[in-house]
């Protein structure tokens, strides 16, 4: 089984402008896709790959060039400078679910599989979708539903599943997808499941504060001219990313000089986003809703 492959691939390689002597870091490694395409073009640079989840370290080759952290990227800098390295050339994030934690159907990021509504990309966290399904209250639920799903009927659904489970538990993908199954639009069952379970997971997974906290240290550590390279699959993260960017920030407000010139810390290498070919979508149908954003830190 593939573990994973990597969308929009040559181009986010290009984006990185590597250096052979570079210091570069592949914070979502993953099948190790980008990460192996990076160590080709190094000679005396170093790579640092990070992946909390440990079955990806099992991908991790034996190159003198890479150092693998089996770590949340959330704790980029202190990893970074307790193995010696004071600023980076380049990162490349390619956020989301891998193709493996969507094939591993005990996993449960996905409504196909009748398994555990598990969600967690970090086996040994605690939090679990169940625990949320379970324990909120139908306020917060609606809340997670709306912010990191952006269903418009959150309230429907938190409602239903809080009388779902006064009837009986909700632990597994099937209970969850019973509960609301009278609410599904009308041919569109993909997609308002896909969304449902989208909000579970960024929320088990802290997945838009942890993006923020890793932008953050990131921006600290590059050099000038260091470029940031990112892949994001759904709004919510793009709009992050898109933010931070322009602005610097993660709200989009620019802000100017005394002469009233716009002050970010980055150049946009690419003006819009770049979205995968009808080939590269032909041959991997997962990478139709990726999109890359590249920039230089000034």
């Amino acid at each position: 089984m593939v573990y994973h492959i990597p969308a929009l691939l040559d181009e986010s390689i290009e984006g990185l402008n590597i250096r052979p002597d570079g210091t570069y870091v592949d914070v979502t490694f993953g099948g190790g896709g980008h990460s192996m395409e990076i160590l080709k073009r190094l000679t005396t640079g170093k790579l640092i790959a990070f992946d909390q989840d440990e079955d990806a370290a099992k991908n991790a080759p034996d190159d003198k060039n890479l150092i693998f952290l089996n770590q949340n990227f959330r704790f980029l800098k202190n990893n970074l400078l307790y193995n010696g390295i004071k600023s980076i050339d380049g990162l490349i994030a390619d956020l989301g679910v891998s193709f493996h934690q969507f094939d591993e159907p005990e996993r449960g990021f996905t409504f196909r599989h009748d398994a555990p509504l598990d969600m967690r990309m970090n086996k040994s966290g605690t939090l679990t979708a169940a625990n949320l399904i379970q324990t909120l209250d139908e306020s917060l639920l609606a809340d997670i539903f709306y912010k990191y799903g952006e269903l418009t009927n959150s309230r429907k659904i938190a409602r239903e599943i809080v009388s779902a489970r006064k009837k009986k538990p909700i632990t597994t993908t099937a209970d969850l997808v019973s509960a609301i199954g009278k609410l599904t639009p009308s041919k569109q069952e993909h997609k308002f499941y896909a969304k449902v379970f989208q909000a579970l997971r960024i929320s088990v997974n802290h997945e838009l504060e942890y993006l923020k906290e890793m932008l953050l240290q990131a921006l600290d550590m590059f050099s000038i001219g260091g470029r940031l390279v990112v892949i994001t699959y759904h709004s919510l993260e793009d709009r992050v990313v898109k933010n931070f960017i322009r602005t610097g920030n993660f709200e989009g407000i620019g802000k100017k000089d005394f002469y009233g010139n716009p002050e970010t810390p980055f150049r946009m290498i690419t003006r819009k986003s770049i979205t995968p070919g009808a080939e590269e979508i032909a041959r991997n149908n997962r990478s139709r809703s990726a999109r890359l954003r590249v920039a230089e830190k000034i």
